[in-house]
């Protein structure tokens, strides 16, 4: 695992950057939480240090888009099915990518990251699945700071 040729951080969302809870009110999803201490790492410290964030998530919102649009991610992908085919579609090049994610939707990725020496990482409450594979288990909880964890011992600072 060489932390140095991490050239991707790919993140899910639901669970991951918010806590995994959508609140639906009559005209569909109204609201998800997200961290600033996520949003800070991920716009002061990974993008600054060359690592482009990436956004796979099988659901698509519009709160997702202006998020990423505040915190400086473009690399997103929403609606996505097969999230390891989308994958490929970013990079070829599997040692070069961080994966974090919560839920066993994540776990293709994550094994083919593993396979080619990427790194992995999920929250503190991920599925028990999830936390039984990665390389990394972070101290926080999906929306509570997990995303920042990993971006701090990737970065070690």
């Amino acid at each position: 695992m060489d932390k140095t040729k991490i050239k991707y951080l790919v993140m899910d969302v639901d669970g991951t950057l918010t806590d995994g809870k959508i609140y639906m009110g009559n005209n569909g999803e109204i609201m998800k939480a997200f961290s600033i201490k996520d949003g800070c790492g991920i716009q002061n410290i990974l993008i600054p240090s060359g690592i482009i964030p990436v956004i796979i998530t099988g659901r698509e919102s519009d709160i997702v888009l202006n998020r990423c649009k505040e915190i400086g991610i473009s690399d997103i992908h929403q609606g996505i099915s097969n999230k390891l085919e989308e994958l490929f579609t970013i990079t070829p090049d599997f040692s070069t990518v961080a994966y974090i994610g919560d839920d066993i939707n994540d776990i293709p990725c994550m094994i083919k990251v593993k396979e080619a020496k990427g790194i992995t990482g999920c929250p503190k409450d991920a599925a028990k699945e999830v936390i039984s594979f990665v390389d990394f288990v972070a101290k926080n909880k999906g929306g509570d700071g997990a995303v920042r964890n990993f971006i701090d011992w990737l970065i070690e600072l």
